[in-house]
Formats: C-alpha cells, structure tokens, sequence
C-alpha cells in the first residue's frame, strides 16, 4: 500500500532538472527492487503452501493405502519370540528320527480351520507328524465353526496362524522360522454357485493365494515337497466316465472349475522352472462330520430338522443329478499317503537342481448316489419324512454327475475309500445333532444312529 502512495505523490510534482531528477531516478530502482522482493515473498509463501498441501495430500493416501491393505491383511497378529516358539512347538514332530514309523514330517498346512485342513491336520498330528496350521477364517460360511476347528487342533497341540496366504511376508517368516518338509495346500476360495456372485473372491484365493505360496516355496531353503487340493470340477463338460486322469480337463463349467484347472497349470509351471515337487488331488465332493454348510448334504439335514423344504435339482430331460460321494476319513487317507510318497523337490535358491516329481489323483468313492437317494437316506438317518422340492436345474455351473476312476490312485498311493454314503451319513449325523445340540429326546433316536 505504501508503494502506492509514493507513486501518487511523486505524480504531483513536475520533473525539474539536477538533483531532484537523479533522486526521482534512484528512488524508482529502489521501489522495482522492494516491489521483487516482495513478489518473491509471495511465491514463497506459495510455495510452502503448496509443499504442506502436497504433504498432507501424499499422507492421506498413505493412509488410505494402508486402509485398504488392512481389509486383506489386518494389523500383524504374529511374530515375536512367544509367537516363534508356538511355531516351533507345533512344528515339531513328536514322533523321534529312527522310530518303527520313520522320523516325523513338518508340515505347514494352508486352509487349516477348514473342513479337509482340519481333518488332515489332526490325522498327522496323531501319528506323530509336525503340523502347522494357517488360514483366514474368511465369512464364506460361519466362521464360528472353523474357530471351533481350530479349538480342536488346538487341543491336539496343532497351532493355527490367523493369516491369508496372500500375505508374503508371514510366509517368509514362516519359512524362515521352520524349515517345513512338506506343505499341504488346501486353502482356497470354495463352491461354485457363489463364484456367480463373488467371481474375484476366487481369482484372489484360488489363484493369486496360490502364486504366492508357490513363490515362497520356490524361494525356501529347503524346498517343501507340496500336495494341494484341485478338483473334480476340473472335468467340466466331460461327459466319459468314470473320469480319468487321463481325460480332457479343457471346458470348465464354473469360474471355480477354471480357478481349479488354472492351478494345475501354475502348479506344473512352478514344477517345470523351479524342481517343486508337486502332487495335485481332484477331490469327488468330500462329506462328513465337521463339514461345510454350504453342502446339499449338511443344509439338507439342517431343513429336514426344521421342517423347512429341500430342493432337488434334476437335470435335463429329468434325469438325476448323481455325484461320487467320497468320506472324509477316506480322504484323509489319500492326502497323507500323496505326503508320504511326494518325493523331493529339487532346487534350492529359487534355481532349479534336476527334475522333481509332478503328480495328478482323483480321489472318490467310485459310487455314484443320486440326490434323491441321498435324501431317503438322511431321511432314514434322522426318522423324518423330507419336503422334497423338485426343479430342474438351473445354468449356475453345476454339472450333471460325477464319477471317479481311482486307478491310478490307487495303484501310487494305495488309496483304497472303505465308507459307503449310508454308513458315511450315519456319522455325519450323529456329529451334527451332537454339535449343534439338537435333541429329539427319544431313546429310539439315539439307538438309531
């Protein structure tokens, strides 16, 4: 503003000559230089305005960032010397080097909490095996459910990290902690109805989650032998039975059939550049007790008790939709003998060394049951007379039958299933009415199962 009053005044004088005119002159260079000393203040200020507004901008997006990583990857549960030494414990196999049995695994097994992860890691536990659990105890179905899984391992000596195998650092950390012989991958994104609704929980589990399990196997010292869980879904449309490894696996009819079939692909890739030893298992639709509630065979149960009607889907020209039941301990048996004869993997460093073993089983029951058929007998099971719903089946990626060939598997592996669906149903029953505490109140009941 000053500035401005002097120019003013000096405008109400005339110029005259001598010593009024050299102060005029010298008084005009000192007014340019306050005016760009003053400009450059201002850009000054500016500029720091500019830098804070950068800052707080950059920092929001950190935050922001840190946000959305912690919706997959929540606040570190894990590390730490406790936390090391619960690994340790758990890994450790109690069955000693030079025992009749052999000396013990060390296990890491993904998908711990869940149906198959709970059951092997129990079963490996008990014959004097190593195991450590990890999964994400994800909302797919009740996760109070895989919490009391986990309980039960827990109860056994089995520790169950709460982590997702998209995290690489925790498996790094894993690894770098136990030196695990063997990993039993069966994490992973379930169901195929519910692919139609969440297509990118798939791609993220069944995928993603498995590249990054392979790359920390590749990367550890020593290479893990790995046995994961594939799928009958991998024979989509094939319509040769019973089904063979040796058949076309190249039309999938769901997003999770070509989640499943992609992973074969990874698998042999990883196999092939980097000498992991790896052994895929196409499981015919696993039951039985502790089982997922999103199977026909559990929300049936569940509706048939509360009086609530079941649907029967039927195929087309009304044929009925038949699948290759498989019990669960007869799973069991099948994961843990494709661990006992894995074989080893053959690089170290990341580097592939020689070749090392690829593997592809079916495992099922080679029975084929009907729907209906499952229905008279959880009917029978559970002395209640089921409201049958019956529609045809609608386009959701389901397929119309199922049914393995388990020749190979059982040539390789002496897998031999020995439950029946009847007998497999009994028990799936008497586990479901204990846990969920459903009580008929009649002796004649409990004598039944």
């Amino acid at each position: 503003m000053r500035v401005v009053v002097e120019e003013e005044e000096e405008l109400m004088y005339p110029s005259t000559p001598g010593k009024v005119k050299v102060e005029q002159r010298s008084s005009a260079m000192s007014r340019q230089v306050h005016r760009c000393f003053a400009s450059t203040g201002t850009m000054f200020l500016w500029a720091l305005l500019l830098v804070a507004m950068t800052a707080t901008y950059l920092s929001f997006r950190s935050l922001a960032g840190d946000a959305a990583s912690s919706r997959y990857f929540p606040a570190a549960s894990w590390g730490g010397l406790h936390w090391e030494r619960q690994i340790r414990a758990s890994a450790s196999p109690p069955r000693p080097p030079g025992s009749a049995e052999g000396s013990g695994l060390s296990v890491l097994v993904t998908g711990a909490a869940g149906f198959v992860g709970a059951h092997c890691s129990l079963a490996l536990r008990k014959r004097g095996d190593g195991v450590v659990g990890i999964d994400n105890y994800n909302s797919y179905y009740d996760p109070s459910l895989k919490k009391a899984r986990r309980a039960l391992l827990g109860s056994h000596g089995v520790f169950v990290v709460d982590g997702d195998i998209n995290d690489g650092r925790l498996l790094a950390k894993l690894f770098d902690v136990v030196p695990f012989t063997h990993v039993l991958h069966l994490a992973a994104q379930a169901g195929v109805r519910y692919a139609m609704e969440n297509p990118s929980s798939y791609v993220r589990s069944n995928i993603a989650g498995l590249v990054s399990l392979l790359e920390s196997c590749k990367d550890a010292d020593p290479q893990p032998a790995i046995v994961w869980a594939s799928s009958s879904s991998v024979y989509g449309l094939n319509d040769a039975v019973p089904f063979s490894e040796k058949h076309r696996t190249d039309k999938p009819a769901s997003l999770y059939a070509a989640t499943k079939k992609a992973g074969e692909a990874i698998t042999h890739t990883y196999n092939h550049i980097y000498g992991l030893s790896i052994t895929g298992l196409r499981f015919f639709t696993v039951y039985g007790p502790w089982g997922r509630p999103d199977m026909a065979y559990f929300f049936f149960t569940r509706n048939i008790l509360q009086g609530k009607p079941v649907t029967v889907y039927r195929g087309r020209d009304h044929v009925d939709i038949a699948r290759d039941f498989t019990y669960i301990d007869d799973i069991v048996r099948g994961c843990v003998a494709a661990l006992d004869t894995a074989g080893r993997s053959t690089g170290t460093g990341g580097k592939k060394r020689g070749a090392a073993p690829y593997r592809i089983f079916n495992l099922g029951n080679t029975s084929p049951v009907t729907v209906p058929a499952l229905v008279g007998m959880l009917e029978r099971c559970l002395m209640v007379k089921a409201r049958k719903h019956v529609v045809e089946m609608p386009g959701n990626g389901d397929v119309p039958f199922t049914h393995a060939n388990i020749s190979l598997a059982r040539e390789q592996l002496g897998y031999k299933p020995t439950t029946s669906l009847e007998m497999g149903l009994k028990k799936f029953v008497r586990w479901y009415l204990s846990y969920y505490g459903y009580n008929r109140g009649t002796h004649a009941f409990r004598n039944h199962l």
